[in-house]
């Protein structure tokens, strides 16, 4: 198969220099596995069995598919396209080699046996025959060794050391400890029945995951990603000037449909970041601010990143539900970025640096319209044939044919029979490296439910945080945070949410919010090394230092991510996820989002330094403090119990105060 570029189809030829192309695909390949290069009948074979993937899926999300069948050949195909697409170790790149072929061959018989097994192979999986445990050990090594090469070594290391701790946990001391397993017992669980391998991270890959991966390939080939560059600088006033503000409308229009970090980072970084040089952001913070637009397309309705449709599976509910739940924390997390940007140009004016004032040659507004309004209906399609009843299977099938059938408008973005097939063969090149993640995910599920470690991670959770809410959610960030710094955003999510969530919910936060809460958290891995891959592609960009860059992305992400502690905290706060209790009504709503929207700009003012003018440190700790007051009052819990009454309104005077403050010395 021919896979010649890594980079996104928006990033135009000839954009970055070749070292710069060399870096970020490095980085790209470091995190999400090469993929071999195959011309002649190699490529033919590799575009075949992908084409064939992505057909039998859309066949499957049009009729009716057993289960079973679904998960087993969704498994199937992940497992012989890992093998032929992606070589063991990069000295092997471009070459089809013989284990290759052969662990292909050993895919291809795992699945089959599954799959003829039927219900006989599930009624005997308490009691396997010999066979069956030697089918599952080879389907176990098949999974870690896909993942290997898709994802990189960390998280089959994780699968191994779970496995470990299911085997040997009887030698383990309290309360770590459990009985142990055998093969007998333990393999069966992983790979014949639906809670290891084959449980609901697989599920969701084979049902959603896939279907959004292959839309969005379909979008990138009809040159959506390019439009919503050029329509954001036009919008922003098509000035140099402008730049920070066109990054963070970009992010938003680029992200939504993608719901990839990286591709949206990179896109935006080849033409954002030369008029970012001269408006006078330094590498290092035009790194940053890339990363951190690029952070929000995993959050940003419709598409999310592949841990949103997760949410769904696990709490039972439509993915409507999850995009309705996304709405509100999506804007602030924008207006932060906003707020962030907005401080950026006064702060750059202040130090005296000659802001140019230069317009950026795009099409007018109405121009761009008439040519290319059809790209907008990526951002709607979804969301309407969800709210008119269709689950969002169908939803995304019929969006794909919506987006086909209007690529046409335009003879340059027609997606014509050659084109459209392999735009489907890519899209399913690019689910295989979330299949194996979710498979090899699957083992790690498998074994915490076998043991009982998400009830015994829970209690331990809830003893050493003294039953305290507040402390849970903070020790449940940082346990987030960390096993994100291992593996990717959707394994640290599927991990979390059996481990860490049950410990919020069973303190009385209710279910959707605690999933919410592991899923934010879960996503700022994509800025945290040494996995995190936006910054670094960022900074390849921009020339900044890759370190230096991440830290500027949290910079820029941090007021935001301290709002997910409203949704466990706050009685009201759920008001943000658009769910609602009891007592609670539409005003409760709008006066939380106003308090999270001027919390968040007195954190970024803070983070900035600078607010009508450059803050002293004293100014800078109270928008700490006034921000905190607005977004996370609990922390006075922890802090100061019962010191200070009214904590929402004290902050948002604090804040006035400070900026009236600002505002004297100004004038004066």
């Amino acid at each position: 198969m021919n896979t010649k570029s890594n980079l996104p189809p928006e990033v135009a030829p000839g954009a970055l220099d070749e070292a710069t192309t060399a870096r970020i695909e490095a980085l790209i390949e470091e995190e999400e596995g090469s993929l071999n290069n195959f011309t002649g009948w190699l490529g033919f074979v590799g575009t075949g069995l992908a084409l064939a993937m992505s057909l039998f899926h859309l066949w499957a999300a049009w009729d009716i598919v057993p289960t079973t069948t679904l998960r087993f050949v969704h498994v199937g195909f992940t497992l012989v396209l890992g093998f032929l697409l992606f070589p063991a170790a990069k000295r092997f790149r471009h070459r089809m080699m013989v284990w290759d072929v052969a662990l292909a061959a050993a895919g291809f018989y795992v699945i089959w046996y599954m799959v003829t097994g039927g219900d006989d192979l599930q009624d005997r999986a308490i009691f396997p025959e010999p066979m069956d445990l030697v089918v599952g050990w080879l389907m176990v090594g098949l999974v870690l060794e896909v993942a290997r090469r898709a994802t990189g070594p960390i998280m089959p290391c994780v699968a191994i050391a779970f496995l470990l701790y299911g085997f040997f946990g009887n030698l383990l001391p309290p309360p770590w400890q459990h009985q142990g397993y055998d093969s007998e017992r333990m393999i069966p669980h992983l790979t014949i029945g639906l809670d290891g391998i084959f449980g609901s991270a697989i599920d969701v890959s084979a049902t959603l995951i896939i279907l959004f991966t292959i839309y969005g390939a379909i979008l990138q080939a009809t040159g959506a990603g390019k439009f919503f560059v050029d329509f954001s600088f036009a919008a922003t006033g098509g000035k140099t000037a402008s730049a920070g503000r066109t990054v963070v409308l970009s992010s938003f229009l680029l992200g939504g449909p993608s719901g990839s970090g990286v591709a949206t980072t990179v896109t935006l970084g080849t033409v954002a970041w030369p008029m970012m040089k001269r408006v006078g952001y330094k590498p290092d913070d035009a790194g940053g601010l890339l990363a951190a637009g690029g952070l929000g397309a995993i959050i940003s309705p419709p598409v999310l990143g592949a841990a949103a449709f997760l949410i769904a599976e696990y709490l039972n509910i439509g993915y409507l539900d999850v995009i309705k739940m996304a709405i509100i924390p999506t804007c602030l997390y924008y207006a932060s970025l906003l707020f962030m940007v907005e401080l950026d140009q006064r702060r750059l004016a202040a130090a005296g640096n000659a802001v140019p004032d230069d317009v950026i040659q795009v099409e007018p507004i109405p121009a761009m319209l008439r040519k290319y309004w059809f790209h907008f209906s990526s951002l709607i399609a979804i969301i309407a044939f969800m709210v008119v009843g269709y689950s969002a299977t169908l939803a995304v099938l019929y969006a794909m044919v919506v987006a086909v059938m209007l690529s046409f408008i335009r003879p340059s973005e027609a997606l014509w029979p050659k084109k459209l097939l392999l735009t489907l063969a890519s899209g399913a090149v690019q689910a295989v490296g979330i299949a194996a993640t979710c498979a090899a995910a699957g083992i790690i599920v498998g074994v915490i439910t076998l043991t009982g470690l998400g009830l015994k991670f829970s209690d331990i959770a809830i003893q050493a945080a003294g039953g305290s809410v507040v402390v849970t959610a903070l020790y449940t960030a940082l346990i987030v945070w960390i096993i994100g710094l291992a593996v990717p955003v959707t394994a640290s999510y599927i991990i979390c949410a059996v481990v860490a969530a049950p410990a919020l919910i069973k303190l009385g936060v209710p279910d959707y919010a605690a999933h919410m809460f592991v899923f934010y958290y879960a996503v700022l891995s994509e800025v945290s090394p040494p996995t995190a891959l936006s910054p670094f592609a960022a900074a390849a960009i921009t020339g900044g230092g890759p370190y230096r860059t991440t830290f500027q992305a949290w910079k820029y992400t941090l007021p935001a991510f301290v709002l997910p502690f409203v949704f466990v905290t706050d009685p009201t706060g759920v008001g943000l996820l658009l769910n609602f209790r009891d007592d609670m009504t539409w005003v409760d709503v709008v006066w939380q989002t106003v308090l999270a929207t001027v919390g968040l700009a007195a954190l970024a003012a803070a983070c900035q330094g600078f607010l009508l003018r450059a803050l002293s440190g004293l100014e800078r700790a109270g928008l700490v403090v006034a921000g905190l007051l607005m977004i996370f009052p609990a922390i006075l819990e922890v802090i100061a119990p019962g010191i200070l009454p009214y904590p929402h309104l004290m902050g948002m005077v604090l804040a006035l105060g400070l900026l009236a403050l600002q505002w004297r010395r100004r004038v004066a």
